[in-house]
Order: structure tokens, then sequence, then C-alpha cells
């Protein structure tokens, strides 16, 4: 049962962010097993909040706080490309987001913020309050925190501070939970600090283990799943770690006032992963790209291994949960091969291929093709022309080449059995307004930015892509 303590006038906000939490998990499968997340449930907003496209860690958490889509952001996944050549690809990292953060607006109406383990905040930047940097982080070396001093007072706290796992697509299952979990213990121990010591009006905090967990042992739990096995050792591991973190919520539940609203959310969410589709293997088998040396079966490398004669290339493609294609269009790529004006045609004709590609049993296999320039309010820097869900994410890209089918069953990049899910969830509470188990549809995570600026009585600045959760 969750408890409260000390009444306060100003109204503050308290975000706990699990990146890749499944809402299916946590209001279904195991809600009676979560009594301060099934509490908040029930006595608030919840519901899914669909991700951005592509729903992927980055960009989605840049998204949710800043209320501006990936076109907008100008990133459009992990690694983009940085001009029209064909092998100068960059991290987005946290100097990637030129848009105004949540924590940003509260600071220009001198609201202090504490944000912790946020992705794509480092380099840190300067903040009204406290800023610990997430996943991507380089290591304890580089200056993590906000203010510079705060370095020093969290690596006092925790020498052994880390960002993230290292290895999470590994075989070494019982080394990869006892990571996770001091991972997970070490940012508890932060934010536990943080709320006792610190003066905050707004508290965000991203939590990226379960994320490692979904990928690690999805397969474990599901029985759908086409590697799960009936009473595996680790069929329970992501309930006993969802169950871990939900009595952490409760015990940070008894910590704050009657006057802090709380939001649990996700970036996306999560779903059995049945295979790889072979994308560069597709293209070059159907005429898109071409070699100057074909691929050998059973030779599997990289795509950037083998030469390409551009000449003869149209298309190639990019490996990942998502796929991500790129059309060699002349006068715009050094080595186009697609004339300016047949462009629409052949993009349009690539799409329809695409989506028509089977499952390895001849069936629809509902793979989805998005345009860039059609689903955002606009593209900054330089978009892939063609994002793609295969199967409609059940299937990952696989970008590397030698497998001599389209199928694969093994990731390329290691052990994964989880891909993400378009949804993630979201659980709004406010102690002092309950609302009665009100589920909430359509909620998009770019809603959460001005939201919170609403319910902080900060004005909500126009041009957002968000509207508000009520």
């Amino acid at each position: 049962m969750a408890l409260f303590s000390r009444f306060k006038k100003h109204k503050k906000v308290f975000i706990i962010g699990l990146d890749c939490m499944a809402p299916d998990l946590v209001f279904e499968k195991y809600t009676s097993h979560l009594p301060n997340l099934s509490y908040l449930k029930e006595n608030g907003l919840w519901g899914d909040l669909e991700s951005s496209i592509p729903a992927i860690t980055v960009p989605a958490w840049s998204c949710m706080t800043t209320s501006k889509d990936p076109g907008q952001l100008g990133f459009y996944g992990f690694r983009n490309r940085k001009d029209y050549s064909y092998e100068n690809m960059a991290i987005a990292m946290g100097n990637a987001v030129q848009e105004k953060r949540i924590w940003h607006y509260l600071g220009e109406a001198g609201l202090d913020s504490i944000v912790l383990g946020v992705p794509q905040t480092y380099p840190v930047r300067p903040i009204k309050g406290n800023l610990v940097s997430g996943f991507l982080t380089p290591s304890q070396d580089c200056d993590f925190a906000y203010p510079p001093l705060l370095k020093k007072e969290v690596l006092k706290l925790i020498p052994e501070y880390s960002f993230d796992v290292k290895d999470f697509r590994t075989n070494e299952k019982d080394r990869l939970i006892e990571q996770i979990y001091k991972m997970t213990d070490e940012h508890f121990q932060l934010i536990d600090t943080m709320l006792d010591k610190k003066p905050w009006d707004f508290f965000m905090s991203v939590e990226i283990g379960v994320d490692r967990m979904h990928h690690a042992f999805w397969h474990c739990q599901d029985p759908e799943h086409p590697k799960y096995e009936k009473s595996n050792p680790y069929e329970n591991t992501i309930l006993e770690y969802y169950r871990h973190i939900d009595q952490k919520i409760g015990h940070w539940l008894s910590k704050l006032d009657q006057n802090t609203l709380i939001l649990v959310v996700s970036d996306h969410g999560a779903q059995r992963m049945d295979g790889g589709l072979c994308v560069n293997e597709w293209l070059w088998k159907n005429g898109y790209l071409a070699f100057k040396k074909n691929p050998k079966p059973g030779q599997i490398k990289k795509v950037e291994a083998f030469e390409i004669d551009w000449n003869r290339t149209r298309a190639w493609g990019s490996g990942g949960y998502y796929g991500r294609i790129f059309m060699n269009v002349k006068g715009r790529e050094p080595g186009g091969a697609i004339p300016q004006s047949d462009y629409e045609k052949e993009r349009n004709q690539l799409r329809d291929a695409l989506e028509a590609i089977p499952d390895p049993d001849g069936k629809p296999m509902n793979t989805k093709v998005f345009f860039p320039d059609q689903i955002y309010r606009e593209t900054k820097n330089i978009p892939p022309d063609m994002i793609v869900y295969f199967g409609n994410l059940y299937w990952r890209s696989v970008g590397s080449l030698g497998y001599d089918s389209w199928y694969t069953y093994e990731n390329d990049t290691g052990p994964d059995s989880c891909n993400h899910a378009q949804n993630g969830m979201f659980i709004l509470f406010d102690p002092s307004d309950i609302r009665k188990n009100q589920p909430r549809r359509h909620t998009h995570l770019m809603d959460i930015t001005p939201t919170v600026l609403k319910k902080m009585n900060v004005r909500v600045p126009k041009g957002l892509a968000g509207g508000l959760i009520r």
C-alpha cells in the first residue's frame, strides 16, 4: 500500500522511467505481483503509450522529453548519416538534441530538476538543478554530471557506478542477471540519496535494466515465442525483476507528499522476436544491391565488409530492431543510380516489394514501411528513405550477408529474443486528485512534456507535437 507524507503547496512531478517496460506484463500478466504499480493504476490514469517511429530508445526518450518527433529532432535511430556519402555515420549522443527538453522549460520558470539516467543526456549540459547522464555515457572517467562537483558525490557514494550492463547479448545468463541487479540497485541508491538531499520540483529517472532483461530473457516467459521451453530455469526471471522494481516504487511513494504527481512511463514496449529478415541479402537477390565480388554463402559479414558496386546499386539497408533503407540517387549520392525524376516511383515500388515479402511459410509477414517525409512534421538532417518494421516488429532487420537465405533465426549481434513493440505504457497518479482506474487510449509519448508543464503551472509553449493527457 502506498503511503504519503508531508503536505506542500507547490505541485511537483516525479517520473519513473522504465526503458522497454511492457504494458501487457504490467497491466495483465504480472498485475497481481505488482501491488504498488497496481495501486497507482487503480487510482489514476493509465494505458498504452504510443512510441515514436522508430520505437527505439534513441530517439524515443528525446521525443518524450521535447515533445518533438524524430524528424524535428533530426535523428532516426542510434546511428545516422552525417552526409550523403556511403560511409559516414554518427551515433546520436546528447549534443544531437538541439530542442529544449522539459527540464529546460522548467528551469526558465525558476524550477529545479533532478535528471538521472535519461538517454541522450551525455555530453551533459547545464540545467537548473542536478543531472547524472545514463545510457551511452562512455565511462566514469568522463564528465557525466552537472554541476561538475556532483560527479565526486556520485563516485563517493557508489565507487563502481555503472550506466549500462556490458555485453547483454550473451549466453552467460547468470552473470548477466547479477550485473543487471547490481546496476539497478546502484541507480536506486542514487535516486534515494538525491530524493533526500537535493532540492527539486521535477524528478526524472530512467532505468535501462528492464530493456536488458527483456532482450535476454523474453523467450523464457513467453509461451508464444518459438524458443520457449516450459519450466525452464529462467521462466520467472523477468517477473522477479519487475517485483524488485515494484517494491522500490513502494519505497519512493512513502517519501512523496500529497502534492507530488507521479508518472510511470516506458519509451516502447516489448514482444517476441520470431527471427531476422536479411535485408541486404534480399536487396542483393532482388537486384537492388550489387557487388563487385558477390558474397559467398556461409561467410557471414557486415555489408560494409564487401565492395559495393555503387554504379549498379539502387538501394542498401541497415540492420537493427527495425530496418532502414537508403536509396542511391543521382545528384544526391556520389555514385547515384536512380534518376531524381524516378525517385518516388522507385521508392513506391520498393515499398510494395518489401511489404509483400512472405514469412518462411509463405504467409503474409505484415511488414510496415514508413516514408519519413510523410510521417514527420519536418525532416532535419538526413533521414533514411524508408523505415521498415519487418513483420510489424516480430522480425528484426539483419544487415549482414552470407546467409544464402532471406531469413535467419540467429541474431548477427549476439543472442537476443525480444524485439520492441510500438506501444509502451504509462500511469499518471495524482494523490490530490484520485481518479479511480481510468484507462486512456490514443496517448502518445510526446504528450508527456506538455502534460507535465501544464500540471506544474508552467506555460506550454506553442509548437509542441504532443497534447494533454486528461
